[in-house]
């Protein structure tokens, strides 16, 4: 979700840049920076902004370089008066110094900027211009964003693949078929009721039956074969899939978490440690898909 854009006009002596930076994040939160007397604009760039982004974190600039605008020094008269007369009216009573010219241009409210006055159809005209180039901005950023996109997909499918290996090997380990774990279990009891009262063969079956019940981890492979499936659709079919993703991360992690829980095979545990490894690798590239 990284990415920049930058987009420039100009109507006469007015000008403007906007630039949009942006970054990883959990939903779209923008950041709006404008010039004195331009904050009206920030209703419009958020609604555009959700228009075409999903999620990041988005810094936006605009930067105003209106010549025309600048304004000219001018003395405030009637301020200037109203100081005048005080300074008349307490001069005899207080002993100092007689006024100095740039002692009363530098009292606040003497010496003021005055910017030209704009009217109404002009000052439209200006924020139309903005919000159309705000527009293109948005667009270059969602652009360069999808651009992004397209080059972590394949490592995403890279990753995908990897589960997928991984999940292959535990269906084919020892620790995975019931009928290995149910022979293990067998032995077991033989060693531990050795010199001791032999359980009959019926509850010997039955204990190693529910043991090998809980041990049995096809349910949970079966179904990270399901959520890899699902994942790669999202990737083939496109769109702001990042949060669909997200949400496949955590069910990746919880049925690795339940392998290794059941797991009593020291070969199977590797792999479901392995496992949570690629997961984790998976979540961090989704975290810059939008």
């Amino acid at each position: 979700m990284t990415g920049f854009a930058r987009a420039e006009g100009a109507l006469g002596d007015f000008g403007w840049t906007w630039e949009l930076k942006s970054v990883n994040g959990r939903n779209l939160d923008l950041r709006c920076r404008f010039p004195a007397g331009y904050e009206q604009l920030d209703g419009f760039t958020r609604v555009r902004a959700a228009e075409s982004l999903k999620r990041g974190n988005v810094a936006v600039t605009l930067t105003i370089d209106d010549a025309a605008s600048q304004g000219r020094l001018a003395v405030n008269r009637e301020a200037l008066d109203q100081v005048l007369a005080i300074v008349k009216e307490i001069g005899g009573a207080v002993p100092a110094q007689p006024a100095r010219l740039d002692g009363l241009l530098g009292l606040k409210g003497v010496l003021e900027v005055e910017l030209p006055k704009i009217d109404e159809a002009e000052q439209a005209r200006r924020a139309e211009a903005l919000q159309q180039s705000f527009g293109k901005a948005i667009e270059g950023l969602a652009e360069m964003r999808r651009q992004e996109g397209e080059r972590l997909a394949s490592l995403i499918l890279g990753h995908l693949d990897e589960i997928d290996r991984l999940r292959a090997a535990a269906v084919t380990s020892a620790g995975a078929q019931p009928l290995a774990i149910r022979q293990k279990i067998e032995r077991q009891f033989a060693e531990l009721l050795q010199g001791l009262t032999p359980l009959s063969e019926e509850r010997l079956a039955q204990e190693a039956a529910m043991l090998a019940g809980k041990a049995d981890v096809r349910e949970e492979l079966d179904r990270l074969a399901a959520h890899i499936a699902a994942a790669r659709a999202l990737i083939s079919g496109g769109g702001a899939v990042g949060r669909k993703l997200d949400f496949l991360c955590q069910e990746f992690n919880r049925e690795a978490n339940t392998l290794c829980s059941k797991s009593a095979d020291i070969g199977l545990t590797n792999i479901g440690i392995e496992l949570k490894a690629a997961i984790e690798q998976l979540r961090e590239q989704i975290q810059n898909l939008e």
